[in-house]
């Protein structure tokens, strides 16, 4: 008798990035079929720490799939008879098409390429007809880029092009509502299929969400400095690099709160550690703009034109941490945010804590990338930027599961056998 699916819902993640969001659902207690990201840095995060790695039902992963870098577009025109053997046999479709083009801290444009990448998510999901689906995009994505004009919003696009067959529920959501230590705001879709949910899952979740954090033993809001305090030079000091030859990183201490522990649990050391290598007269300025802000009351804001002028600083979404509230939006710039109190840029390791990765999380490829370099390659601090923060997805994946009724389908179907995945 062919191998069966263990008793779990089974999910495949689009656009996966280095793996937040499977992280998340791993970790919520559901299988994962396979996954797709086309950009190597990203894929081979990814890689190896969630599939070399086992987490929780880990990936089955198909044999006719390799595991390596692929993108959607190829997928659709390179196993349409795989991809049809599935057709209804999986229970979630989840990812988030990339948001650069949406974003409003980026340049927003209509007709970015990538903007389009949501039509072969809808390719997608037609072609595999799932029991549900999760999307996860910027605000921006819910705006028209032309006002009044319904056709240049996005969010309004795709829901018209998935409501025929799903239902469909919308939420923006402030992810430092779920222990996430970063004042995050990000659109979120969960779609059931017509035969499956009628429910609005969004209503639940908010019923279930004080409860997820207790089992977590979270208080909300976590703080900035409960986040990577841990982490700061004057604790532990420095040392050299054990990646970057001429560089320096943190020498690790141990945690302190709660949230540390949690994050550090099984790691002694934790990698993405490099400092920035700074001047004498950067480190001077951001010495001064860090007093100015505290004395100021500007901590976590954007700092005037007047100024920028007076300390000579050129960037306009430049800010310094508050220790005692979430951080701002993390982005994929490593100079947008100042530490708190010590006068430099933040690590990629304070950045994943920040997105509410654990420790033992590493993160592959370049630390930063520039120039036209930028639109093709994701490095270190990028991967952090774009991901769906863990908690986050373990809140939702642990949601769907009790929804999606742990694998029975509600027409009675059990989960697929694993030869029709493989073969």
């Amino acid at each position: 008798m062919p191998a069966t699916l263990p008793p779990t819902c089974n999910f495949i993640d689009l656009f996966a990035g280095c793996g937040g969001l499977s992280l998340g659902l791993l970790q919520a207690g559901m299988t994962g079929c396979f996954a797709i990201e086309r950009e190597v840095n990203a894929f081979s995060s990814f890689e190896a720490n969630l599939i070399s790695r086992e987490i929780g039902n880990g990936f089955l992963w198909p044999d006719w799939l390799p595991k390596q870098p692929t993108g959607i577009e190829y997928l659709l025109e390179n196993y349409k008879l795989q991809l049809e053997n599935i057709r209804g046999k999986i229970d979630l479709v989840t990812g988030g098409p990339p948001c650069q083009g949406f974003s409003s801290a980026g340049r927003r444009r209509e007709h970015d390429p990538r903007n389009q990448l949501f039509a072969a998510y809808v390719e997608f999901v037609r072609a595999i007809h799932p029991r549900a689906l999760l999307i996860e995009n910027v605000r921006g994505f819910t705006s028209d880029f032309r006002p009044g004009q319904e056709d240049s919003n996005y969010a309004m696009k795709l829901r018209t092009l998935l409501s025929q067959e799903y239902n469909v529920f919308e939420q923006l959501l402030n992810l430092s509502e779920f222990g996430v230590p970063q004042s995050r705001v990000r659109y979120f879709l969960i779609a059931f299929r017509k035969d499956e949910r009628t429910e609005n899952p969004f209503e639940r979740l908010r019923e279930r969400l004080p409860g997820f954090l207790r089992s977590l033993g979270l208080q909300v809001p976590v703080s900035a400095w409960s986040a990577i305090s841990d982490l700061e030079v004057g604790r532990g000091g420095t040392r050299p690099s054990c990646e970057t030859p001429g560089f320096e990183e943190i020498d690790y201490a141990g945690p302190v709160t709660h949230y540390q522990k949690m994050m550090s649990v099984g790691v002694e050391t934790p990698t993405d550690l490099r400092l920035a290598r700074h001047k004498k007269e950067i480190i001077k300025r951001f010495e001064s703009h860090i007093e100015w802000s505290h004395r100021e009351g500007r901590l976590n804001m954007s700092i005037s034109d007047e100024t920028r002028l007076r300390l000579g600083i050129k960037k306009r979404a430049f800010r310094v941490l508050d220790p005692d509230r979430p951080s701002p939006t993390i982005t994929s710039m490593p100079d947008d945010l100042l530490h708190y109190k010590e006068p430099r840029t933040l690590t990629v390791r304070e950045n994943a804590r920040l997105q509410g990765f654990p420790d033992w999380f590493s993160f592959k490829g370049k630390y930063t990338t520039g120039g036209l370099r930028r639109r093709h390659e994701i490095p270190r601090f990028t991967q952090v930027a774009n991901a769906v923060p863990p908690l986050v997805s373990r809140a939702l994946g642990e949601l769907l599961l009790e929804m999606l009724g742990n694998g029975q389908s509600s027409s009675g179907k059990d989960s697929f056998q694993l030869s029709e995945l493989t073969s």
